[in-house]
């Protein structure tokens, strides 16, 4: 292969690094929850002289008959008997932790399991391992799916929260369909509250510093005076195996499972040369979550540092090879493709 010009080929990045999953699809809400019990557990099942001083959220029949098994931050074993259905959320610790207790406005890192309560049917399950974890932002007054806030609210770190959740409090009373919950439906969350997050700090404008030359075998890279990048593909033949570099080390928060990022990134398919999707181009930087994004891209972020830039080699069994490529083509499904990335910040 002789070194190839780059040919900007535009693909909305919803398209190529996001993944299609929930939490994405609730705006980063986030998630949480369990329930239990019969077709008949309703309001009139709710405990509701269980409500504390505190404004705790009460349990009920439901969510009481639901059995959760296995150790906090193991994947949870579930069982209960469907269909089950709610008025208001209902909520039951599993595993009490002895971490601080949240508060409304705390940044919750968590991992979950979310249920079709009607159905019994599994709809989302998060990975239980350094990757998995997604945030959820406690607001018990939010306007949308609320539930999730409500189940939280009260809990401690390291806590295990159990809920059962009615329409009116998460996705309304249509349901999701795409999502496999039809008109009607309650959710059944199970929710491990992993730490509570800092404050996020806004983001940077732009990574500062001088570049290093990335390690033998990376394409070459050059940049603008806005940090823009140009990649050349070297000659040789295309790699097979994840491969990043460090260019520019910030000094900036660590990048860990959970955060939503804020990231300028420019993508190149390595066999084309062709650049297939770039932040730059659009002239504003993207932000996702790294437990939504393609497996490779989430692995060149975490664990580096805000104001870092990294160049990320990403074969196809980290990329769209699963997928069979993207839909229009522009990333065949035996394709390595190769970022530039910059980190502004975190949320």
């Amino acid at each position: 292969m002789t070194c190839q010009d780059e040919q900007v080929v535009s693909v909305p990045i919803e398209r190529l690094l996001v993944k299609r999953s929930l939490p994405l699809a609730l705006g980063l809400s986030a998630l949480l929850v369990l329930a239990g019990c019969s077709s008949d557990a309703t309001q009139e099942g709710v405990d509701e002289t269980a409500a504390t001083a505190e404004g705790c959220t009460p349990s009920g029949a439901g969510v009481e008959a639901v059995s959760v098994a296995g150790a906090f931050g193991e994947t949870p074993n579930i069982s209960f008997d469907a269909p089950l259905s709610a008025e208001l959320t209902q909520r039951a610790v599993i595993v009490e932790g002895d971490g601080r207790e949240v508060q409304n406005g705390d940044i919750l890192v968590i991992d979950y399991s979310l249920y079709n309560a009607a159905s019994g049917d599994l709809i989302e399950e998060s990975g239980y391992d350094e990757f998995s974890p997604t945030v959820l932002t406690l607001d018990t007054e939010a306007p949308n799916f609320v539930g999730v806030s409500l189940t939280a609210a009260c809990s401690t770190v390291g806590s295990r929260v159990a809920g059962l959740i009615p329409p009116v409090e998460a996705f309304g009373p249509d349901g999701a369909p795409e999502f496999g919950l039809g008109a009607g439906e309650s959710l059944l969350f199970v929710v491990d509250i992993i730490e509570i997050k800092a404050p996020a700090v806004p983001p940077l404008d732009r990574v500062e510093g001088e570049p290093v030359d990335p390690p033998e075998g990376f394409p070459s890279v050059t940049y603008d005076d806005l940090g823009a990048p140009t990649v050349s593909i070297p000659e040789g033949d295309v790699p097979s195996e994840f491969a990043l570099a460090t260019v520019i080390e910030g000094d900036g928060a660590e990048v860990s499972g959970g955060d939503v990022v804020i990231v300028h990134y420019h993508g190149v398919n390595w066999n084309t040369g062709d650049v297939f999707d770039s932040s730059w181009e659009r002239g504003e930087p993207a932000s996702f979550p790294t437990g939504g994004v393609i497996t490779g891209f989430r692995d060149g972020l975490i664990g580096q540092t805000v104001g870092s830039r990294v160049i990320i080699v990403i074969p196809p069994e980290l990329g769209y090879g699963p997928s069979g490529g993207t839909s229009d083509g522009a990333i065949g499904a035996t394709d390595t493709i190769v970022f530039v990335v910059d980190i502004l910040g975190v949320q």
